[in-house]
């Protein structure tokens, strides 16, 4: 059985607190992150890229996740995309 991202959330948030997800990047969700005391979707760009990648070209991926993913701002909590070293 496979477990929600949002289902697992209500055991690392408080309350009063939220995040915002990636739509159809559960597979690529790593965790929570804080910057002064402000929770954060993490995500794995490469693994957001391959997702990407199941139902378009690698350039098209890369172009649409660097304008409408990457570079889309939601506000305050928008996600973080982590590129491993």
């Amino acid at each position: 059985m496979n477990i929600k991202v949002e289902d697992k959330l209500a055991d690392y948030l408080d309350d009063e607190e939220s995040i915002l997800l990636a739509d159809g990047f559960d597979d690529a969700f790593l965790g929570i992150g804080r910057q002064f005391g402000k929770p954060f979707a993490i995500y794995d760009k490469e693994r957001c890229l391959r997702i990407l990648q199941e139902t378009m070209s690698e350039e098209e991926a890369n172009e649409y996740f660097s304008f409408n993913v990457e570079g889309a701002w939601v506000g305050e909590k928008t996600p973080i995309f982590l590129e491993f070293l």
